[in-house]
C-alpha cells in the first residue's frame, strides 16, 4: 500500500504541471483509479497496474508537450 500511495502522490505532483484547466479532470481520474484498485493484493496485478500508471502518465504529459523526463520519480516507484 505504501508503494501505491507514493505513486499516487507522484502522479498528483505531475498533474500540477498540466494546464490549469485540465488539472481537476486528471487529479480526479488518478484518485478514482487509486480507489478502484486499492483492494488488489496480487503482486503480478499490482506490477501491471504500476506499469499502466506510468504509461498513462507519460502519455498525458506528452499530450500537453511536457517532457516525460519529469516523471523519473514515478518511473522509479513503478519499476521498483
Amino acid at each position: 500500500m505504501e508503494r501505491a500511495a507514493r505513486a499516487y502522490r507522484a502522479v498528483l505532483r505531475l498533474v500540477r504541471r498540466l494546464p490549469a484547466e485540465t488539472r481537476p479532470y486528471y487529479s480526479k481520474y488518478a484518485r478514482e483509479n487509486f480507489v478502484n484498485y486499492r483492494e488488489v493484493d496480487d503482486s503480478t496485478s499490482l506490477d501491471e497496474l504500476f506499469r499502466r500508471a506510468y504509461t498513462h502518465t507519460t502519455w498525458v504529459l506528452n499530450k500537453y508537450s511536457i517532457d516525460e523526463k519529469v516523471a523519473h520519480r514515478l518511473k522509479e516507484i513503478c519499476n521498483s
